[in-house]
């Protein structure tokens, strides 16, 4: 049985991870799909999401942030209308304290940071006081230029020792141990092989204390892999896989990470996410 402590509840599985399905509350997400509200959100519910992950600030590599008042305004009244039919686990993708007080009062559960708590010096305080789930993430610089250095001596120890650093910060704050969630960043200033050294060792992470996010979904990465292999036909032989065609690529990667000690797995598809893990509890 696999458990996550929220503030106020415990939230339990079966499956060998929680499924964290995603709603994007922005026209500018790259998957087009994942764009919606309170429609998708039923839906993504209905297909036996674990957790809600809605946001209003894209993160894409190219994006440019979003300011707080928007994100507000966008997020707010979404959780409302959810909780007036749903308990389900709602976590907040942003990187604001302001924008996560709106949304923990509306009745979010769990705060989403690809800053792991750098970008806004008041958040260790808020998560602390709250008692409320973090989600730390590895990301190199902003995400407009992220992807233009890519290289490390060594990936998993660099992005290891980032994460140590920040949940030691955490816990120093006063955020409980057993509240803490790590995120290696895939596709978050790291190149092909990079991502796949972490898909790997998911588990290693701060020597698997912590519980590990895998966001995965659809990513380039998954392109760039599936497009590697040269006996499927193309076009044109440098062309990747565009979002639409990365599913089944998709699912054997969370399994993989899941496998390899990922605990919650952040998909665009809950209900093949949801399947697939099904059939791993019978056989693992």
């Amino acid at each position: 049985m696999l458990r996550l402590s929220l503030a106020d509840r415990v939230i339990e599985t079966d499956r060998k991870a929680f499924v964290m399905g995603i709603v994007n509350a922005t026209k500018d997400s790259f998957f087009s799909l994942s764009r919606g509200g309170i429609d998708l959100a039923k839906k993504l519910i209905d297909e036996g999401a674990d957790i809600l992950d809605i946001g209003a600030e894209s993160t894409r590599p190219g994006s440019i942030y979003v300011d707080e008042e928007e994100q507000i305004r966008k997020l707010v009244p979404l959780i409302s209308k959810i909780r007036s039919f749903s308990q389900i686990p709602i976590s907040v993708d942003t990187r604001k304290v302001s924008v996560m007080k709106a949304c923990y009062e509306s009745g979010a559960d769990i705060f989403n940071d690809i800053s792991a708590l750098e970008d806004d010096e008041e958040s260790v305080c808020f998560a602390a006081s709250h008692n409320i789930p973090v989600i730390l993430m590895h990301k190199r610089g902003i995400p407009s230029e992220m992807q233009k250095n890519t290289s490390y001596g060594n990936v998993f120890d660099e992005v290891d020792s980032y994460l140590r650093k920040r949940v030691q910060l955490a816990i120093d704050g006063g955020i409980n141990a057993e509240k803490i969630i790590v995120d290696p960043g895939i596709g978050f200033g790291k190149d092909l092989f990079g991502n796949v050294d972490l898909i790997r060792n998911a588990g290693r992470l701060c020597d698997g204390k912590y519980k590990v996010l895998m966001a995965l979904s659809r990513k380039t990465c998954i392109g760039q892999m599936i497009s590697s292999d040269t006996r499927i036909f193309r076009k044109k032989t440098n062309e990747i896989e565009p979002p639409l065609k990365r599913l089944y690529g998709t699912l054997a990667a969370d399994m993989i990470s899941v496998i390899n000690g990922a605990t919650i797995i952040r998909v665009h598809d809950v209900r093949p996410a949801v399947d697939t893990l099904s059939v791993m509890s019978y056989i693992m």
